[in-house]
């Protein structure tokens, strides 16, 4: 069966697509009714151009829903306007969030731009249309402070591999600001010795390899970990894997997903008596945080995070929440 239009798949398999592109199972029947090439350029924009699966899901929703709009009202691809689209956008706005909206107006741009290159529209009707202002100066991912994470850690037991692997993961995605998915796609050989200490080789977005150096107290977790699970020699094969049954004396040979972690990170943090909402990004904004509150540079905080620019790196920071906090409580009566 073919996807429909908003869930075209994460990850294309060959003869995943195999049906012609006027189905409008799989495009929006305004692209469809506008011609062969107009549904291949459809697809080809989602396929060939966008290689995030997440980002991929999340464009395809935003575009389905904008022409199953324009449908609605009689459009058809060559007759939207502007003011069509920036109506659309004042209609987004009573319901979804100013990110939100910003999102799915870059979808639809992008998505006109490269129909225009396939020479399907003369004109992006999207491109002059502003979305909502939006200003971000600090994250909203829970932070722990030095003593909730050690609190996090001591309360994780060292009995079973299982332990130790949780308490390997969680120190990787602090001391290295790793992001989960780089963390997840490790292999067993990315921990490599460099000079007197050791490096992690962390596996970005885009297929960018980062290398980290590595705290001596990760070295120390990572090292216990490996040693326990008995995969020293397994150095192709993934470094946080699933465990098996219910004992958590053995792993298996499949990686953890975002979603085991984050059951794992949620059940352990519960069970610390932590009742902040805790996630896999959490630990990468810990450490950020942690590092800038010692004295760390921005400049070298945003290398080791592997950040394009100071201004993200800047919103995992929550030193500024606390000095204010401490200069508030000066205020005495």
């Amino acid at each position: 069966m073919t996807p429909p239009a908003d869930q075209l798949p994460a990850i294309i398999e060959p003869g995943a697509l195999t049906p012609m592109p006027t189905d409008t199972r799989l495009v929006p029947a305004l692209i469809a009714a506008a011609g062969e090439q107009a549904g291949w350029r459809y697809v080809e924009f989602f396929t060939a151009n966008i290689r995030n699966p997440h980002t991929r899901r999340a464009y395809a929703r935003a575009c389905s829903r904008f022409f199953t709009w324009c449908e609605d009202r009689g459009l058809t691809l060559t007759t939207i306007r502007p003011f069509d689209v920036a109506t659309y956008i004042e209609t987004l706005q009573q319901t979804h969030s100013a990110p939100g909206v910003k999102q799915q107006l870059a979808a639809v741009r992008m998505l006109f731009d490269w129909l225009i290159t396939g020479q399907v529209v003369p004109f992006n009707p999207a491109s002059a249309v502003r979305g909502p202002k939006h200003v971000v100066k600090t994250g909203v991912t829970p932070v722990l402070d030095g003593k909730e994470w050690r609190k996090l850690i001591d309360a994780i037991p060292t009995d079973t591999v299982r332990d130790l692997r949780d308490r390997a993961l969680i120190a990787t995605l602090t001391y290295s600001f790793a992001r989960i998915t780089a963390a997840l796609r490790m292999k067993v050989e990315d921990l490599r010795s460099h000079g007197a200490g050791w490096q992690l080789r962390l596996h970005e977005k885009g297929g960018k390899h980062h290398a980290m150096p590595c705290h001596h107290a990760l070295a120390e977790a990572l090292r216990a970990y490996i040693d326990a699970a008995g995969i020293t020699e397994d150095r192709k094969d993934f470094l946080f894997r699933t465990s098996r049954g219910h004992t958590a004396t053995a792993l298996s040979d499949q990686p953890m997903g975002q979603t085991d972690a984050w059951r794992m990170i949620r059940r352990r943090t519960v069970a610390a008596g932590i009742h902040a909402p805790v996630g896999n990004h959490s630990f990468r904004a810990t450490g950020i945080t942690a590092y800038l509150s010692n004295g760390g540079a921005l400049e070298h905080a945003q290398s080791m995070a592997a950040h394009e620019s100071p201004r993200t790196t800047k919103l995992y920071d929550r030193t500024q929440e606390r000095l204010t906090q401490d200069e508030v409580e000066r205020i005495r009566l």
